[in-house]
């Protein structure tokens, strides 16, 4: 098979790449390397079945050959990460709203499977845990760009859907909740590799708000082997499914843990959202996915547990003085 990676320099699109290519498979990522790295790509970029191409998902021009020239598509390519989102608004709407319609346009011409990536943001406010696909969307206010990101990601979904229901458009939507592991970077927002960083410099863990929001952790591995089964499953098409950890732990744990597991003598210091984002912030409380329907369909089951998870970063920023400093 030959796959499309839209996004593909990204943390979730790197990973994919290099098992895509470990089973024998050719990849063709695309990025605009707004946040994508290329050094993300380095186990790849070597690789006799690998392309990079650099350009935009809003470029109907350079996608149309792209789409064309392969077997499938994962589409990840979007704005990512609470402090760009707010900073960006214009982008995130523009990339994750035109870029998914085009993208989805292109592949029903060609009948190309598609994989979209969306994200738990979906379900806002809803505060009835755990969550599952056919649950309602509680969103606040338009005057709070933080909820943005959340209706242009529920508006790629419809936009899927109604595809697959009138253009008979094979595409699976997989809702990833809070997925982490290496090369993953807190510069935008990311709770897990921001708190590791501020551990091994020793700096104190900034917690945001009482530190009480709770959330589930997926370690990337789970994530890529799970997106893989489902696209290699005709029946996933059409369907929406959660995945994610089934651990929950509040973000003040998870801090306490990161400290204990880094032998850090950090100590832990709470920021108020406002001072971290925009005024009126507002957040989720609890993020936990009911996995059932996955599971059903894939026999999924994660094989890392949250501290597993968490060494795993530790590990890699131990590894990467680099990204420690920044």
């Amino acid at each position: 098979m030959h796959w499309l990676i839209t996004g593909g320099a990204g943390f979730i699109g790197s990973h994919l790449s290099e098992a895509l290519l470990a089973r024998g498979d050719e990849v063709t990522v695309l990025d605009n390397l707004s946040t994508g790295r290329l050094k993300n790509l380095a186990a790849s970029e070597s690789h006799p079945n690998f392309r990079f191409v650099q350009g935009s998902i809003l470029d109907r021009a350079l996608l149309v050959p792209l789409v064309q020239g392969c077997d499938g598509v994962y589409h990840l390519a979007a704005a990512v990460g609470v402090k760009l989102i707010i900073s960006q608004p214009v982008d995130t709407i523009e990339t994750n709203v035109f870029g998914t319609e085009t993208l989805l346009s292109i592949a029903a011409a060609y009948r190309r499977r598609v994989f979209l990536a969306s994200t738990s943001e979906v379900y806002g406010k809803n505060n009835t845990v755990p969550f599952r696909e056919e649950d309602d969307s509680v969103f606040g206010s338009t005057t709070k760009s933080r909820w943005s990101y959340a209706c242009s990601k529920k508006l790629d979904e419809f936009l899927a859907l109604a595809y697959h229901r009138e253009r008979q458009l094979p595409v699976t939507i997989v809702r990833f909740f809070n997925t982490v592991g290496p090369r993953q970077t807190g510069d935008y927002g990311m709770v897990l590799p921001r708190l590791v960083k501020q551990a091994l410099r020793g700096d104190p863990l900034t917690v945001y708000g009482d530190g009480q929001q709770s959330r589930c952790f997926t370690h990337v591995n789970d994530a890529v082997r799970a997106a893989i089964a489902l696209m290699d499953c005709p029946d996933s098409a059409g369907e929406v499914f959660n995945l994610g950890g089934q651990t929950e732990v509040s973000i003040v744990d998870l801090a306490r843990t990161v400290i204990a597991l880094s032998d850090s003598r950090s100590e832990i210091c709470f920021v108020p959202y406002e001072d971290a984002y925009e005024k009126g912030f507002e957040d989720m409380q609890r993020r936990v996915p009911d996995v059932s329907k996955l599971q059903a369909q894939i026999g999924f089951t994660p094989n890392s547990d949250l501290k597993v998870i968490i060494r795993s970063v530790i590990d890699y920023h131990r590894t990467h003085i680099e990204s420690v400093s920044q």
